[in-house]
């Protein structure tokens, strides 16, 4: 079900969604929690599927935040909202509220999305684009527990990374770290076969690549050694190489979904390690919201997470590092590793 609301208020939106929820046999509200996507229109369409996508293993409300740029002197100061409200098959498990600010209301978005928050539930937002530098200090960011950017969607991702880097705040993440998951594990894994102390790492990525330098800044800090990113073909991030005393410990993803994991002495062997769409990066990051202690570390090149021990930052030997780095991620409902 869908309505259309033009030059409305935030009190008018809930009492919409209320009428919608009654009209479509579902009044009881069953969502985990609110995720607000602040975007522009030319990325909408993409930002709302991905976020609905995400909702059917985090069933919520999704406050899409689209601040429309005037095209008038009027509607430069004029404050209007419009609102579209989705709910049952045209929302998934959720509900989607889209909001389109005009005027002086595109600076106080807050205001209008903060009654459309639900009750006593945690509340996430996500800029798949255009974030600010701090998102902690901006007003929507401000009402998260948890604030999701993107390093990958700016126009140089490498500055982005040290923009990220000098404003992180507990609560902070980024799709470009949750990108490595699979190569965490994968590499964690192989640590644990191969004993041999690592010496040295390198990581291959295409040019510009900032989970690439996420991940070397990661290894760097976890097991104590030089390392250094190269450029490759890509896409994205195509090989690690970790330096041992009896050989290289490789994982090498040239193309396609599979990649290949070879240990000295040892054959090579096939793991999978596809490229992730969108919506499977945010429904890994609703699975917890506490602060991410590992890419705190990965975005300061090792430094310990305020408040946390000498150890909390170490990561002495291969099989010491590998164990560290994969300390499992946590949400209330469930213990899974990020």
């Amino acid at each position: 079900m869908k309505l259309d609301l033009t030059d409305t208020t935030a009190g008018e939106v809930n009492k919409a969604l209320l009428h919608a929820r009654r009209a479509s046999g579902t009044p009881a509200v069953g969502m985990v929690l609110t995720m607000v996507v602040v975007i522009d229109e030319e990325f909408a369409y993409d930002a709302m599927r991905a976020a609905q996508q995400a909702s059917q293993e985090h069933p919520s409300r999704t406050v899409v935040v689209i601040r429309r740029h005037p095209r008038s002197p009027r509607d430069r100061t004029h404050p209007r909202l419009d609102a579209e409200v989705r709910v049952a098959a045209d929302a998934g498990p959720g509900e989607t509220v889209v909001l389109r600010l005009y005027g002086e209301l595109r600076d106080h978005a807050q205001s209008v999305v903060l009654p459309l928050l639900l009750p006593d539930a945690p509340v996430v937002v996500w800029w798949p684009v255009d974030a600010p530098e701090n998102p902690a200090g901006d007003a929507l960011g401000a009402l998260a527990q948890r604030r999701i950017t993107d390093m990958d969607a700016a126009s140089d991702p490498l500055a982005e990374l040290e923009v990220r880097a000098a404003n992180y705040t507990p609560g902070d993440t980024d799709l470009a770290w949750t990108r490595l998951t699979l190569w965490r594990s994968a590499l964690a894994a192989a640590l644990d076969q191969e004993h041999a102390p690592v010496r040295g790492v390198v990581v291959e990525a295409e040019p510009g690549n900032p989970s690439a330098e996420l991940l070397a800044r990661w290894l760097r800090a976890r097991l104590e050694v030089p390392g250094e990113v190269r450029a490759s073909a890509g896409p994205a991030v195509t090989a690690v190489r970790l330096e041992t005393e009896p050989g290289e410990l490789s994982v090498v993803r040239d193309e396609g979904p599979l990649a290949a994991l070879t240990l000295p002495g040892q054959p090579p062997r096939s793991l999978a390690l596809k490229i992730r769409p969108t919506s499977e990066l945010l429904a890994e990051e609703l699975r917890r919201l506490d602060a991410d202690d590992m890419y705190e570390i990965a975005l300061r090149g090792g430094e310990a997470p305020a408040g946390a021990g000498a150890e909390a930052a170490a990561g002495t030997g291969s099989a010491a590092g590998a164990e560290a780095a994969r300390r499992p991620r946590t949400s209330p409902t469930n213990d899974r590793e990020k």
